[in-house]
């Protein structure tokens, strides 16, 4: 018996270098995975690294400690842009929120017609596809100093906190409307039967039940909207007047004053409400997990009557006053000279897109926008499978998660100031880059990762790891497996990606407000020039286009992936025939 024995020890010890002995997908797998981690941690950790040093400096490189956070909270009127942020974003989420999750319980949890469902559903994603400066322009329309409702306001100006509020609950409804769809969608209809079968009023059902099942969808939407409206730019800069606030500051203080430093500060105080939301949001998300269950029954509303024509009159309530903001754009866009002169004509577009330099913004719009699609797509898949797919990462697919991560809690402003500081330095290799289109696109790619990184991570959790352990013993390349296998799976996924990364692209403005030259300019910045300079009808024209291009690509993106789909996604439905 000991001497069978005697040779297990031995072979155990042969075995095990064996098993931790990398592959050459493996090694090749882990390469390009460090690449990926390598261009993010260049691309967002150095220039926030950048940020913090430059803020603790003073303009001959010397280390001054706090000195310029004390001259910026002894400044009264910068410090009062604190907390005109704070609680402005703060009015935004109390109106903005509530008003998408009751939208959302009526496209999730009533009895309207399915084909009114999608057209209220369409209508509220619109301004998704719309740059921020859109929304403001038409409340500037709707009730500025010549505007056509002036009148509802009283002797209330809509220039400072009215017309911030009004364009950011504009601009941030559909972000937390997403969420809350989400969050109302995951119900579980055994507890609605049980409280049915007790005779519990729907009154208390919706408080015992709906308000606690979807608490942490209402917490998450919170923290998107206020994270979105501290960090905004474009909306405070064209109707928000002499009500400062962080975003604008960053601006004045980098563009109209060069005071990097100081800008480096406000940067910084932009980061902290992001980081504390992202916290909570990656709490908050992690609870939700938990809260699924595999026993869960969908559940289906009962018919009420009063209750869904409430919410239908709700729904066309809202959706009425979103087209009304952006038909007023679209209006000016196409009438003389508002509102002294409401004859037709094209004239705004054609001084865009043939007299002037603006032709030349939307065209570079369309090149980063395309861009960033591809190469995002690309980059971020190939992350996220070699995350997922990839085994024994240990450390490496942590940090890489990690990194990929963080862009959520970046916003757009702070992204670009250190991409200015990071790459305009001299002594940086990389500054061959600063001014050029290249830095626009990487910038768009990295700002928006995490969203896509989630999507593909989302999608590749419902392959099985089998695949590549029956590729890698049939000695099949992991790149085939990849392109074979994984990619026809996950097609809708990557779609979807390119279509996020073209669509927040064409309307993006904080990330290349400090990045563009005369050459590189944008659609989303020529806007905001042309409506310093009073060119409303010219600025309408220009967010028209953007607004009408995105349309353009949705629609071409869903007749193209019906194509596609219908060729890759066959296997999908075999079992149904």
């Amino acid at each position: 018996m000991n001497t069978l024995t005697r040779p297990l020890p031995a072979m155990a010890a042969a075995a095990t270098p064996s098993r931790m002995r990398w592959s050459r997908d493996e090694v090749i797998a882990r390469l390009v995975l460090f690449a990926v981690m390598a261009m993010l941690a260049l691309f967002l950790a150095a220039p926030l690294f950048t940020i913090l040093v430059h803020a603790v400096q003073d303009k001959q490189g010397r280390f001054v400690g706090l000195t310029h956070f004390i001259a910026y909270f002894s400044t009264p009127s910068l410090l009062r842009s604190v907390g005109n942020s704070l609680w402005v974003a703060a009015a935004v989420v109390c109106i903005s929120v509530p008003l998408a999750f009751v939208f959302a319980y009526a496209l999730t949890r009533s009895r309207i017609p399915a084909p009114l469902k999608a057209t209220f559903r369409l209508i509220a994603l619109i301004p998704l596809l719309a740059p921020s400066l859109l929304s403001a322009i038409s409340f500037v329309q709707w009730f500025g100093n010549q505007g056509a409702l002036k009148w509802l306001l009283g002797g209330t100006s809509i220039y400072g906190p009215p017309g911030i509020i009004l364009a950011e609950i504009y601009n941030t409804f559909p972000h937390a409307l997403m969420i809350l769809t989400t969050s109302l969608a995951l119900a579980d209809g055994r507890l609605y039967e049980a409280a049915t079968a007790l005779r519990t009023t729907p009154r208390r059902q919706f408080l015992t039940i709906t308000l606690p099942s979807c608490k942490y969808g209402l917490i998450s939407a919170a923290t998107v909207v206020f994270t979105y409206v501290v960090s905004d730019f474009g909306a405070p800069k064209v109707i928000g007047g002499n009500f400062n606030v962080l975003s604008v500051d960053v601006f004045k203080q980098v563009v109209g004053q060069h005071n990097f430093a100081i800008g480096a500060v406000v940067g910084l105080l932009l980061l902290v409400p992001s980081i504390v939301s992202f916290g909570i949001d990656y709490v908050v998300r992690r609870k939700i997990k938990a809260q699924l269950s595999a026993r869960s029954v969908p559940y289906v509303p009962p018919r009420r009557q009063v209750a869904d024509a409430v919410l239908t009159v709700f729904c066309l309530v809202i959706c009425a006053l979103l087209l009304a903001t952006v038909g007023m754009a679209i209006y000016t866009s196409v009438i003389s000279l508002w509102p002294y002169d409401l004859s037709f004509t094209l004239k705004h577009y054609n001084f865009v897109l043939l007299e002037s330099d603006m032709a030349a913004a939307y065209t570079n719009s369309l090149v980063v926008a395309l861009a960033t699609a591809l190469a995002g797509s690309l980059i971020v898949f190939v992350g996220a499978y070699l995350i997922e797919k990839t085994r024994n990462l240990g450390v490496l697919g942590r940090s890489m998660h990690l990194m990929a991560m963080l862009s959520m809690a970046v916003p757009g402003l702070v992204l670009g100031l250190g991409y200015v500081i990071f790459f305009n330095h001299p002594a940086n290799p990389l500054n061959f880059m600063y001014q050029t289109m290249a830095i626009l696109i990487v910038s768009m790619v990295v700002h928006y990762y995490t969203s896509s990184h989630l999507t593909a991570i989302t999608a590749l959790k419902q392959i099985d790891n089998e695949f590549e352990a029956v590729s890698a013993s049939l000695k099949v390349p992991l790149f085939k497996t990849f392109v074979r296998v994984t990619v026809p799976v996950c097609l809708p996924a990557i779609l979807d990606i390119g279509r996020y990364f073209f669509v927040v692209s064409m309307a993006s403005l904080s990330c290349a407000i400090f990045l563009y030259t005369p050459e590189t300019i944008l659609a989303s910045v020529a806007i905001m020039h042309l409506d310093d300079a009073g060119d409303i009808g010219p600025a309408a024209a220009l967010a028209t286009l953007i607004v009408l291009t995105s349309i353009t690509v949705c629609i071409a993106y869903a007749l193209l992936t019906r194509v596609l789909l219908a060729r890759t996604q066959a296997w999908r439905t075999l079992g149904r025939t």
